[in-house]
């Protein structure tokens, strides 16, 4: 059988069980309960044991509301950055004595063999007295890499270099209106500049030169919003839903090169599976579609672009490209250790991207297998360890400290 083909029938069946498991989960199915384990554990128990030493202090001298910190060294390869080292933090805590929901802070530094370097700052935070809740995007940027053109018919030989230096700026503030009910408005920036090319005629650099003008290019606007979350823990969600809806329009009066309007819908649902246990699914649906105008090239929606960098595990980031781009992940997550030490997770998703509706509609799909290890019990904060693969060889392995969505 044609590997290729073998994969993607693979990911299509993948996506369509676990969408099934769901409907069948929602029956109200409960299986034998399983017996709890006495104690969780996670990696900072395990080294205070093998050390014998204090890596902190006695958890009854914590303060119930944290911060708590995890921090680790990770290394990872993917084919778009080679061997990649990474320092990736997650603080979590708790705003008010009742611990209605964590907030938490994530910030991580890259350095690549290819001489990529990257920082982000993801911030979700709530101030439960004011019903008040701040949701933030920061990352910088220098970027040597390939592009592969608009549309879902490129292959990885038409990749082109691409170098540029990046600043994203995303910072919005919600009013809860009900419980888990928020609107809000916001400020968006994506600024690229320094971008240059490689001058070899195909595919990719006309694409890129139907949308890039010069050296740089500017993407300025507010942001209206309507959000509904509760979900207790948002970096690793066990049951609740989480719903973004964005309108984005982007303005010559506020420094953008052009004017261009976008909608960004992220859904998402966790079921615990059965209900007895420790196990989740988790579905994923993300759409961000070019209402009107033409964004810049590197401003397109594209796979990997979302704010954690997230979508398409089995691709690199920019692999397919189009002024409209359609998502569905489905993921189970499940408990190894019965201390909660290891985990493990189960993926598919299939991407869809366009430029004008009436085009034809190419499902590409993507898959993997990863691992779980608790970093920070408090917190229930995991280190993410997949592999996943898509078509036409494309493969690698994915950090995340957290859960991927």
């Amino acid at each position: 059988m044609n590997l290729t083909f073998a994969k993607r029938t693979f990911c299509i069946l993948l996506v369509m069980i676990l969408n099934f498991i769901t409907v069948n989960a929602e029956t109200g199915v409960v299986l034998k309960k399983d017996s709890i384990h006495s104690e969780l554990k996670d990696i900072v128990d395990i080294l205070q044991g093998g050390f014998k030493t204090h890596l902190r202090k006695d958890p009854k001298s914590l303060n119930g509301n944290g911060p708590f910190l995890s921090i680790i060294p990770v290394v990872g390869y993917s084919l778009q950055s080679g061997l990649t080292g990474a320092i990736v933090t997650n603080t979590s805590f708790y705003t008010d004595n009742n611990k209605t929901r964590f907030s938490n802070l994530l910030v991580n530094g890259y350095y690549s063999q290819y001489h990529q370097y990257w920082f982000t700052a993801n911030s979700n935070i709530f101030f439960e007295k004011y019903k008040i809740h701040l949701v933030g995007d920061s990352r910088y940027y220098n970027f040597p890499t390939e592009t592969f053109g608009l549309g879902t018919d490129s292959k990885l030989s038409d990749a082109l270099d691409i170098k540029f230096s990046y600043l994203r700026i995303s910072q919005i503030v919600y009013r809860e209106l009900t419980k888990s009910i928020f609107v809000g408005a916001g400020y968006n920036l994506d600024y690229h500049w320094n971008i240059t090319t490689d001058t070899i005629q195909g595919k990719a650099l006309t694409d890129l030169k139907k949308y890039q003008k010069g050296q740089r290019s500017v993407s300025s606007g507010i942001s209206l919003n309507i959000l509904f979350d509760n979900r207790k823990n948002s970096v690793n969600p066990e049951k609740g839903s989480y719903a973004n809806i964005q309108y984005r329009p982007n303005m010559t009066l506020l420094g953008s090169d052009t004017n261009w309007q976008s909608l960004l819908v992220d859904l998402r649902h966790y079921i615990k599976f059965p209900e007895s246990s420790g196990n989740v699914l988790a579905l994923w649906n993300y759409y961000n579609f070019t209402l009107q105008g033409t964004p810049p090239y590197l401003d397109t929606p594209s796979v990997g672009w979302d704010a954690y960098s997230n979508t398409g595990r089995g691709y690199v980031p920019g692999r397919y490209t189009g002024k409209n781009f359609m998502y569905l992940e489905s993921e189970y997550r499940i408990t190894i250790s019965r201390n909660g030490l290891l985990g493990g997770v189960i993926f598919g998703n299939i991407e869809n991207v366009f430029q004008k509706w009436s085009d034809s509609h190419t499902i590409i799909p993507g898959g993997g297998v990863g691992i779980r290890i608790k970093m920070n019990k408090h917190s229930n904060t995991n280190l993410a360890i997949d592999y996943g693969f898509g078509v036409g060889g494309s493969q690698g392995l994915f950090f995340n400290l957290g859960e991927v969505f």
